[in-house]
């Protein structure tokens, strides 16, 4: 049964006083306080979470400290912009392989094409979340090109510069032409069920980090699918059944390597993760995750 809301907002050294009586050691009353005037305390407790020994009655195991707390959040925020970095490079190397696998195959305007889709309900969304986005675009290549041609819509080529990680995952998971699929994730040396799914889990996490949500220890609803025999021996490298953030660095490490070889994203991660402040269980990482070949080179494509 549901019930009213009757609890009244805290000020700043409310809340202070709150966590000190819960068992949280607070050094400096007005240092904390600082913190919690640019960081909402709702949003904070879900990185005191783990530290509470009573969920209950929200009370912390003995020895929590408050700077133990932000040290997780500020290790989470540099978690989310460290995959921002690795998304946005794979982001902008599937626009390039989709559409020159479409502009190529089925001409500069296929997407244009209905009978290029798999279900039509779903290329309509798609073609109306794309005109919404050439509409909204400020581009000077959209509007040099809608100034001076006839078509609805620019080219291929064009047009998926202004698509999101979403839509572009949504346009190739209903891409109907077979050999065009696999065309293009064969760019990625995976599966091409493989790699739509890694494109869904993909939005997912950009998202979470773009809108500055925790990521560290969270569950994933919408989880990759594992690859099975190629490349060779990277099945091995996740973690099955596992809904943590550790398959998520598995695939964006081998697709780093593909893309930028050169990158040090992979090293950048391993220096976060080995500074202590994320623990690597809350993770879902293997107790022998430094040894494993995807962290030291071995996996290659």
């Amino acid at each position: 049964m549901t019930r009213p809301f009757l609890k009244p907002a805290t000020t700043h050294s409310e809340q202070v006083a709150l966590l000190q009586s819960r068992g949280m050691e607070i050094s400096d009353s007005a240092h904390a306080e600082s913190y919690l005037k640019q960081i909402n305390y709702y949003r904070l407790s879900a990185y005191w979470l783990p530290f509470e020994q009573v969920h209950a009655s929200h009370t912390f195991r003995p020895g929590t400290r408050f700077e133990d707390v932000l040290a997780i959040y500020f290790a989470d925020r540099r978690l989310r912009l460290l995959f921002l970095d690795a998304i946005e490079r794979i982001e902008v190397s599937v626009r390039c392989n989709w559409a020159y696998q479409m502009g190529h195959k089925h001409g500069p305007h296929a997407y244009l094409d209905s009978a290029l889709a798999k279900r039509l309900d779903f290329w309509q969304t798609n073609m109306e979340k794309l005109e919404a986005e050439v509409r909204r675009s400020d581009e000077t290549f959209i509007q040099h090109i809608r100034n001076t041609y006839s078509e609805p819509l620019p080219p291929v080529w064009a047009s998926v510069e202004v698509m999101s990680l979403g839509l572009l995952s949504s346009w190739y998971d209903n891409l109907k032409p077979s050999a065009t699929r696999v065309a293009i994730s064969n760019t990625y040396q995976v599966d091409e069920s493989v790699f739509s799914s890694w494109l869904h889990h993909l939005t997912l996490v950009r998202n979470i980090c773009a809108h500055h949500g925790r990521l560290w220890n969270r569950k994933f609803v919408l989880t990759p699918q594992l690859p099975r025999s190629k490349p060779a021996g990277l099945g091995l490298e996740f973690i099955p059944g596992s809904r943590k953030i550790y398959n998520t660095m598995v695939l964006t490490i081998y697709l780093i390597s593909l893309i930028a070889p050169k990158s040090q994203w992979k090293d950048r991660l391993a220096a976060e993760l080995t500074s202590g402040c994320l623990t690597p269980f809350s993770m879902g990482f293997p107790k022998d995750w430094q040894a494993r070949p995807i962290w030291n080179g071995g996996v290659k494509p």
